[in-house]
Protein backbone atom coordinates (compact mmCIF):
# COMPACT_ATOMS: atom_id res chain seq x y z
CA UNK A 1 0.00 0.00 0.00
CA UNK A 2 2.86 2.37 1.12
CA UNK A 3 4.32 1.94 -2.45
CA UNK A 4 1.10 2.23 -4.07
CA UNK A 5 0.66 5.32 -2.65
CA UNK A 6 4.02 6.66 -3.43
CA UNK A 7 3.73 5.84 -6.92
CA UNK A 8 0.55 7.73 -7.00
CA UNK A 9 2.17 10.40 -5.66
CA UNK A 10 5.06 10.54 -8.51
CA UNK A 11 2.95 10.02 -11.04
CA UNK A 12 0.71 13.30 -9.80
CA UNK A 13 4.12 15.07 -9.93
CA UNK A 14 4.23 14.22 -13.96
CA UNK A 15 6.79 10.67 -13.27
CA UNK A 16 6.52 8.36 -14.99
CA UNK A 17 7.38 5.27 -12.34
CA UNK A 18 9.49 2.41 -12.76
CA UNK A 19 9.50 -0.70 -9.90
CA UNK A 20 12.07 -2.26 -9.12
CA UNK A 21 11.22 -5.77 -7.32
CA UNK A 22 12.76 -8.49 -6.40
CA UNK A 23 10.35 -11.72 -6.76
CA UNK A 24 7.11 -9.80 -5.40
CA UNK A 25 8.86 -7.85 -3.17
CA UNK A 26 9.14 -4.02 -4.14
CA UNK A 27 12.83 -2.67 -3.53
CA UNK A 28 12.33 0.95 -4.86
CA UNK A 29 10.87 2.87 -7.19
CA UNK A 30 12.66 5.40 -9.70
CA UNK A 31 10.80 8.66 -10.70
CA UNK A 32 11.69 9.78 -14.76
CA UNK A 33 10.16 12.89 -15.95
CA UNK A 34 10.79 14.72 -19.50
CA UNK A 35 12.10 17.93 -18.88
CA UNK A 36 9.94 20.65 -19.82
CA UNK A 37 11.41 23.32 -21.48
CA UNK A 38 11.09 26.70 -19.89
CA UNK A 39 9.56 28.53 -22.40
CA UNK A 40 6.49 26.31 -22.76
CA UNK A 41 3.86 28.31 -20.80
CA UNK A 42 4.68 31.41 -22.04
CA UNK A 43 4.41 29.79 -25.34
CA UNK A 44 1.16 28.73 -25.01
CA UNK A 45 0.18 32.01 -23.23
CA UNK A 46 0.93 33.77 -26.67
CA UNK A 47 -1.15 31.09 -28.46
CA UNK A 48 -4.30 31.91 -26.23
CA UNK A 49 -3.44 35.56 -26.35
CA UNK A 50 -3.27 35.13 -30.60
CA UNK A 51 -6.95 33.74 -30.71
CA UNK A 52 -6.22 29.95 -30.27
CA UNK A 53 -8.58 29.37 -28.14
CA UNK A 54 -8.06 25.51 -27.47
CA UNK A 55 -4.74 23.82 -27.06
CA UNK A 56 -4.86 20.03 -26.36
CA UNK A 57 -1.31 17.87 -25.12
CA UNK A 58 -1.41 14.05 -26.93
CA UNK A 59 1.17 11.94 -24.87
CA UNK A 60 2.20 8.10 -24.37
CA UNK A 61 1.96 8.69 -20.74
CA UNK A 62 0.04 8.16 -18.07
CA UNK A 63 -3.13 9.72 -17.00
CA UNK A 64 -1.63 10.93 -13.97
CA UNK A 65 1.54 12.60 -15.51
CA UNK A 66 -0.37 13.81 -18.98
CA UNK A 67 -2.38 15.97 -16.09
CA UNK A 68 0.51 17.31 -14.13
CA UNK A 69 2.12 18.54 -17.10
CA UNK A 70 -0.72 19.56 -19.09
CA UNK A 71 -1.41 22.04 -15.92
CA UNK A 72 2.25 22.68 -15.75
CA UNK A 73 1.90 23.96 -19.29
CA UNK A 74 -1.49 25.86 -19.13
CA UNK A 75 -3.14 23.82 -22.61
CA UNK A 76 -7.07 23.43 -22.40
CA UNK A 77 -7.06 19.65 -22.32
CA UNK A 78 -4.93 16.91 -23.05
CA UNK A 79 -5.19 12.86 -23.75
CA UNK A 80 -2.64 10.44 -22.07
CA UNK A 81 -1.86 6.80 -22.78
CA UNK A 82 -2.06 7.27 -27.10
CA UNK A 83 -0.40 4.81 -28.64
CA UNK A 84 0.54 7.08 -32.24
CA UNK A 85 -2.65 4.86 -33.84
CA UNK A 86 -4.33 6.47 -30.79
CA UNK A 87 -3.13 9.83 -31.53
CA UNK A 88 -4.14 10.14 -35.19
CA UNK A 89 -7.96 8.59 -33.51
CA UNK A 90 -7.80 11.40 -31.37
CA UNK A 91 -6.81 13.97 -33.85
CA UNK A 92 -9.42 12.79 -36.21
CA UNK A 93 -11.80 13.18 -32.99
CA UNK A 94 -10.05 16.73 -32.48
CA UNK A 95 -11.12 18.01 -35.87
CA UNK A 96 -14.90 16.81 -36.23
CA UNK A 97 -15.21 18.56 -32.64
CA UNK A 98 -13.22 21.97 -33.34
CA UNK A 99 -12.82 22.00 -37.07
CA UNK A 100 -9.58 22.63 -38.49
CA UNK A 101 -6.47 21.47 -36.14
CA UNK A 102 -2.66 21.96 -36.22
CA UNK A 103 -0.35 19.09 -35.25
CA UNK A 104 3.17 20.04 -33.44
CA UNK A 105 5.38 17.34 -33.13
CA UNK A 106 8.51 15.92 -33.51
CA UNK A 107 9.24 12.51 -32.98
CA UNK A 108 8.87 9.28 -35.35
CA UNK A 109 5.50 8.22 -33.49
CA UNK A 110 4.02 12.18 -33.85
CA UNK A 111 3.95 10.94 -37.73
CA UNK A 112 1.13 9.55 -38.65
CA UNK A 113 -0.97 12.65 -36.41
CA UNK A 114 0.91 15.32 -38.24
CA UNK A 115 -0.38 13.57 -41.57
CA UNK A 116 -3.98 13.40 -39.92
CA UNK A 117 -4.24 17.41 -38.58
CA UNK A 118 -5.23 19.85 -41.54
CA UNK A 119 -1.42 21.49 -40.72
CA UNK A 120 1.01 19.46 -39.46
CA UNK A 121 3.87 21.30 -37.69
CA UNK A 122 7.25 19.53 -37.29
CA UNK A 123 10.00 21.03 -35.31
CA UNK A 124 12.80 21.64 -37.58
CA UNK A 125 16.18 21.09 -35.51
CA UNK A 126 14.91 17.86 -33.07
CA UNK A 127 12.55 16.44 -35.58
CA UNK A 128 12.66 13.04 -36.49
CA UNK A 129 12.90 12.70 -39.97
CA UNK A 130 9.29 10.83 -40.50
CA UNK A 131 8.00 13.84 -38.75
CA UNK A 132 10.02 16.26 -41.07
CA UNK A 133 8.81 14.31 -44.26
CA UNK A 134 5.35 13.89 -42.98
CA UNK A 135 4.46 17.68 -42.27
CA UNK A 136 3.11 20.70 -44.09
CA UNK A 137 5.50 22.91 -42.46
CA UNK A 138 8.76 22.46 -40.66
CA UNK A 139 10.42 25.09 -38.22
CA UNK A 140 13.98 25.24 -38.81
CA UNK A 141 14.26 25.86 -35.30
CA UNK A 142 13.19 23.63 -32.31
CA UNK A 143 12.75 27.37 -29.96
CA UNK A 144 8.76 26.61 -29.27
CA UNK A 145 8.45 30.51 -29.57
CA UNK A 146 8.72 30.28 -33.34
CA UNK A 147 5.04 29.10 -33.26
CA UNK A 148 3.12 31.89 -32.36
CA UNK A 149 5.30 33.84 -34.98
CA UNK A 150 4.40 31.32 -37.46
CA UNK A 151 0.51 31.75 -36.74
CA UNK A 152 0.71 35.43 -36.34
CA UNK A 153 2.61 35.31 -39.70
CA UNK A 154 -0.13 33.12 -41.41
CA UNK A 155 -3.23 35.77 -40.37
CA UNK A 156 -1.31 38.36 -41.02
CA UNK A 157 -0.74 36.70 -44.47
CA UNK A 158 -4.44 36.09 -45.24
CA UNK A 159 -5.52 39.84 -43.99
CA UNK A 160 -2.82 40.79 -46.70
CA UNK A 161 -3.81 38.81 -49.44
CA UNK A 162 -7.54 39.83 -48.81
CA UNK A 163 -7.06 43.59 -48.78
CA UNK A 164 -4.63 42.90 -52.17
CA UNK A 165 -7.20 41.76 -54.00
CA UNK A 166 -9.94 43.73 -52.68
CA UNK A 167 -8.01 46.82 -53.41
CA UNK A 168 -7.03 45.69 -56.80
CA UNK A 169 -10.44 44.60 -57.73
CA UNK A 170 -11.81 47.47 -56.65
CA UNK A 171 -9.31 50.20 -58.53
CA UNK A 172 -9.61 47.86 -62.07
CA UNK A 173 -13.89 48.03 -61.69
CA UNK A 174 -13.72 51.75 -61.28
CA UNK A 175 -11.51 52.08 -64.25
CA UNK A 176 -13.90 49.67 -66.32
CA UNK A 177 -16.91 52.14 -65.01
CA UNK A 178 -14.68 55.37 -66.40
CA UNK A 179 -13.67 53.79 -69.52
CA UNK A 180 -17.18 52.89 -70.30
CA UNK A 181 -18.48 56.36 -69.37
CA UNK A 182 -15.41 58.03 -71.57
CA UNK A 183 -13.75 59.08 -68.20
CA UNK A 184 -10.66 56.93 -68.43
CA UNK A 185 -7.67 58.93 -69.51
CA UNK A 186 -4.21 57.54 -70.46
CA UNK A 187 -2.79 57.85 -67.00
CA UNK A 188 -5.73 56.37 -65.17
CA UNK A 189 -5.54 53.31 -67.54
CA UNK A 190 -1.77 52.92 -66.22
CA UNK A 191 -2.24 53.66 -63.02
CA UNK A 192 -5.01 50.65 -62.65
CA UNK A 193 -2.52 48.15 -64.29
CA UNK A 194 0.79 49.13 -63.27
CA UNK A 195 0.47 51.52 -60.28
CA UNK A 196 -2.34 48.82 -58.55
CA UNK A 197 0.67 46.43 -59.08
CA UNK A 198 3.61 47.87 -57.37
CA UNK A 199 1.13 49.06 -54.66
CA UNK A 200 0.01 45.63 -54.31
CA UNK A 201 4.16 44.34 -53.92
CA UNK A 202 4.88 47.05 -51.46
CA UNK A 203 2.19 46.15 -49.22
CA UNK A 204 3.18 42.51 -49.09
CA UNK A 205 6.94 43.95 -48.86
CA UNK A 206 5.22 44.73 -45.45
CA UNK A 207 4.79 41.46 -43.97
CA UNK A 208 8.79 41.39 -43.62
CA UNK A 209 8.62 42.58 -40.43
CA UNK A 210 5.84 40.49 -39.18
CA UNK A 211 8.18 38.01 -37.47
CA UNK A 212 10.46 40.26 -35.50
CA UNK A 213 6.85 42.45 -34.39
CA UNK A 214 5.04 39.03 -33.07
CA UNK A 215 7.71 37.64 -30.83
CA UNK A 216 8.66 41.11 -29.68
CA UNK A 217 4.91 41.38 -28.27
CA UNK A 218 5.06 37.79 -26.48
CA UNK A 219 4.03 37.20 -23.38
CA UNK A 220 6.49 36.03 -20.23
CA UNK A 221 7.28 33.32 -19.13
Amino acid sequence: MRAAAEVARLEGEGHTVLVVTRGEEALGLIGVADEVRPEAPGVVRHLHALGVEHTVMLTGDNEATGAAVARHVGVTGHMARLLPARKVDAVRHLKERYGVVAMVGDGINDAPALAAADIGIAMGAAGSDAALETADVALMSDDLAALPRFFDLGRRTVINIRQNVTFSVAVKAATLVAAVLGYAPLWLAVFADTGVALLVVLNGLRLLGAPRRAGAGAPAA
